[in-house]
């Protein structure tokens, strides 16, 4: 259990790091609420992979099991004994006092967790201590040690799912609250970091599949951003500049979408707002548009990391638009939205209380890969204008639009808006030209009231002059951009894309074929018995115990389980490796599946 150092264990208050715990919003990503046992090296919880050394070994493997369900049970106990032996304090402020309450809780709580293991429940889960069963593969131990490496993995699962973060009582609620979402989300980041892949100095590392990133063409954009032109540097660049972002840099930016958005009219730099990153634009907004507890749209499955950026400053929840992977009458493809399924989920968001306040759209859209159409995109604008909600559209890709045959039309382009004053824009260069590192978004309203209060959090989340310098020069070299990077990026994105999808093909994993993005959003179903949310965590902690980061749906909301989505945007030899890893893993889970099924029936 994760946190838990015995007996020296110093007096903290902890918090259930669980997607259903009460104060957490229903809104939040449950990515990582578990991540961090597959990144098990930073982390108190063993491996899978370590956990069964250590149990199939020369000792029978149920009396070793129960060695380690004591070994929990004791840890536990000695825990309740520093609770419990606190000397007396009288007087207390209300802060310490909030404190001792939110021990109290834990106490019964972790009274609760022996009185479970005394039954020999792990947590009400029901999963048992693994009995010796006889197998098709027994004389050799396969049937056995498969059984018991399935009920390990449910084992640290479980646990994990239930893990207990501690963080310090001189934090707020809010605080523990963030520190809580800090860890469950970004543990397997911060151990990718530590233990990045490199085809020299580190190549069993972890391959990162999962962010996305586009590292195709950092030739060409190191070389061009090592230019002579780059390298200016005036005493104006060193000091505050407009909270707004530099009027060289927004006079740029506004020139830069008039002419890829294609606006019927050039764009007025008074609409532009330049901060760090498109998440510091939309965590703006949403703080600005809604007040705490209300609540924007969006269609599912979307870029989770929305969620953080609307939960830590503003309190602001999105409500999810669930679509189908089914094709219904109201929908001629997979995952399609509509405005019927958009005027559903209002009514259900203004049944349960909630007061919905605007629409997060994105195109061309992240995980699934989709372009709207002009003809969808004025039909959500209407459904907008007809309930007075805000529509805010991400368009972070659009010049990541790889495939010709795909047209993709910019809010920006069209002439007449139905509600323009309620129409917001976001787009950044992380994604379209592989530079996350530099921290650049940049907002395009309409409504000069909405940029300025926007500009505000330029205070705190504003751009160094330096790479406010540097991104305007490489905005304007578009020569450069239309006859160099723009036409190698395509292509280099099309052939990792085609070599991604042959290996899918090739496997028979269904996927959707999109020519837009960094990612492919794949269906593994197949490889989960039962198509369970659970499994699905199972099944991303083996691709992490393969030194692998893919991104399961469930941290975009999907409400089906078993998708994932698949970034592959890098090079083509750890493109080659990682793949080399995927088809390890999904051959390890078959084989594991046929054992379960044949063992099933004896069981019976």
């Amino acid at each position: 259990m994760a946190g838990y150092k015995g007996p020296g264990l110093r007096r903290e208050a902890h918090l259930c790091c669980d997607p259903t715990h009460p104060s957490l919003s229903s809104s939040q990503p449950v990515e990582a609420k578990t991540k961090a046992q597959g990144m098990s090296h930073q982390s108190d919880v063993l491996p899978c992979d370590q956990l069964r050394d250590q149990v199939i070994g020369n000792q029978s493997s149920h009396t070793q099991l129960m060695e380690t369900l004591l070994h929990l049970r004791q840890t536990v106990d000695d825990c309740i004994t520093q609770l419990t032996t606190r000397p007396p304090q009288l007087d207390l402020p209300l802060e310490e006092q909030r404190h001792n309450q939110a021990t109290g809780e834990q106490e019964a709580f972790l009274r609760r967790v022996v009185n479970l293991l005394q039954s020999g429940a792990m947590w009400g889960l029901g999963l048992q201590a693994p009995r010796p069963t006889l197998g098709p593969r027994d004389d050799a131990g396969g049937g056995q040690q498969a059984q018991l490496s399935r009920q390990l993995d449910q084992l640290v699962h479980q646990l994990s799912h239930l893990e207990v973060a501690f963080v310090s009582h001189d934090l707020s609620n809010r605080g523990i609250d963030i520190s809580a979402f800090e860890r469950s989300k970004f543990q397997d980041f911060k151990t990718y970091q530590g233990d990045k892949y490199h085809e020299d100095k580190n190549t069993m590392g972890f391959i990162n599949l999962g962010v996305s990133e586009n590292k195709l063409c950092t030739d060409l954009m190191t070389e061009r951003l090592s230019r002579s032109d780059m390298n200016h540097l005036e005493d104006a660049l060193l000091q505050y500049s407009d909270q707004r972002g530099q009027p060289f840099l927004r006079e740029e930016v506004a020139r830069f979408l008039t002419y890829y958005c294609k606006s019927p009219a050039r764009l007025d730099p008074e609409n532009v707002v330049v901060l760090s990153g498109c998440c510091s634009v939309f965590s703006a907004l949403a703080t600005v548009l809604c007040d705490p507890g209300e609540a924007l749209l969006t269609p599912t499955p979307f870029f989770g990391g929305l969620v953080m950026g609307s939960y830590l400053y503003s309190k602001v929840e999105l409500m999810p638009v669930h679509l189908d992977s089914e094709i219904t009458d109201g929908s001629a493809r997979p995952f399609q939205l509509t405005v019927d399924k958009l005027e559903q989920a209002l009514l259900e968001a203004t049944l349960k209380g909630k007061k919905v306040r605007g629409l997060l759209l994105i195109n061309p859209q992240n995980p699934l890969g989709d372009v709207y159409s002009r003809d969808s995109l004025e039909e959500y604008l209407e459904f907008a204008k007809r309930y007075n909600l805000h529509v805010i559209i991400d368009e972070l890709y659009m010049l990541s639009v790889f495939d010709d045959s795909v047209t993709f039309r910019s809010v920006l382009s069209m002439e007449s808006l139905p509600d323009p004053n309620r129409t917001h824009m976001i787009w950044g260069t992380s994604k379209d030209f592989g530079i996350s590192g530099f921290r650049f978004g940049a907002l395009y309203t309409h409504n000069k009231e909405v940029a300025s209060a926007v500009s505000s959090f330029g205070f705190l989340n504003g751009i160094s002059g330096i790479t406010q310098y540097k991104l305007c020069r490489l905005l304007q070299d578009r020569e450069w951009i239309d006859k160099v990077y723009l036409p190698t990026n395509h292509s280099r994105l099309k052939a990792a894309h085609r070599y991604i999808t042959n290996k899918l093909k090739a496997l028979k994993i269904p996927f959707l074929n999109r020519g837009s993005g960094l990612y492919v959003w794949m269906n593994l179903k197949e490889y989960l018995q039962p198509c369970t949310f659970e499994e699905e965590l199972l099944l991303h902690h083996r691709f992490l115990g393969n030194k692998l980061i893919l991104s399961p749906g469930k941290t975009y909301m999907c409400k089906e389980p078993g998708w994932f989505r698949l970034i592959f945007s890098d090079k083509p030899l750890p493109l080659k490796l990682a793949m080399h890893r995927f088809y390890e893993v999904l051959a390890e889970q078959k084989r594991d599946l046929r054992v379960k099924q044949l063992e099933d029936p004896q069981k019976e």
